[in-house]
């Protein structure tokens, strides 16, 4: 069957309507000048009180657990690095540019709970296998299903009958977006990433995590990702821990790399996290 669309010519559409802020792209071009400093980076963050507050406030969460309360950008430059906390700047830019996505086309506070229990897990696995960009690895999952914001927007009629005949099992979506659509969202979140520029790390992790073996550079975080993703659509539907994780061997999830143990003990510290974490990154008028 002839496809109408892919997953690059929706985002083609879609790039000018889903735009990051400049002060986005003025953070990435300054951290790119090697004679940056903490001081510079604070100068362009500071353009936007907004962003600047929420910045403030992720870094003094429990979520770094730093001994000492931390008042200036540049501190925290200096306290978790200019690339971390430009991923953190990207996060709360990202969320922004969906935030006024309308309730009758997708169900946005759904979506949140998802993408930041997602990017909750997943930073906590990247942690456990000592990856030495775990923070972005949260990024990563905030931002791996974005596509199905591009697909609800451009193709809404065949985006809900899949969700139909799935019967609004998350699981079953991407067999049934391949035989309708001929790709799924995450192909589509991969493709919105690249068109943004991101960099590898992010768009790669995301566009393969139904496939990590596909992945050419990132194979590890791709598969990292796909857990996180499932171990998160399980324990949204109310599993044990022992039961979600049967669930994921059944579904030949590479999970090798953690015991059953380490598995119950991230989706412990997940559920504690959780809520502060929303709180934080999701927008007000869904974190409540």
């Amino acid at each position: 069957m002839t496809q109408e669309h892919t997953a690059e010519s929706l985002v083609q559409g879609a790039v000018g309507l889903y735009s990051l802020p400049d002060i986005y792209f003025q953070l990435k071009e300054k951290i790119a000048d090697p004679h940056h400093s903490a001081g510079d980076l604070g100068k362009v963050i500071a353009k936007d009180p907004a962003l600047s507050a929420r910045l403030l406030k992720i870094v003094n969460s429990a979520y770094f657990g730093f001994p000492s309360r931390i008042d200036t950008i540049p501190r925290a430059v200096t306290m978790i690095g200019a690339d971390d906390l430009h991923c953190l700047a990207l996060a709360t830019s990202v969320v922004d540019t969906f935030s006024d996505i309308p309730e009758e086309l997708m169900d946005m506070t759904d979506f949140w709970l998802r993408s930041v229990s997602c990017a909750v897990i997943v930073r906590l696995l990247a942690k456990k296998a000592s990856l030495l960009h775990y923070e972005r690895l949260f990024v990563a999952g905030m931002l791996h299903d974005l596509g199905s914001i591009v697909v609800y927007d451009k193709l809404p009629e065949q985006a809900r009958s899949i969700l139909q005949a799935a019967n609004f099992d998350r699981r079953l979506v991407p067999d049934l977006e391949m035989e309708t659509l001929g790709f799924t969202t995450a192909d589509v979140s991969g493709a919105l990433l690249e068109a943004w520029g991101l960099p590898e790390l992010l768009s790669e992790p995301v566009a393969c995590r139904l496939q990590p073996e596909a992945a050419k550079t990132y194979q590890l975080e791709a598969q990292l990702l796909q857990l996180a993703t499932c171990l998160s659509d399980f324990s949204g539907a109310g599993l044990s821990a022992q039961l979600v994780i049967s669930e994921i061997s059944t579904r030949q999830i590479a999970i090798e790399r953690f015991d059953a143990l380490e598995i119950e003990q991230v989706l412990n510290e997940a559920e504690k996290d959780f809520a502060e974490i929303f709180q934080m990154f999701a927008p007000q008028q869904y974190a409540g």
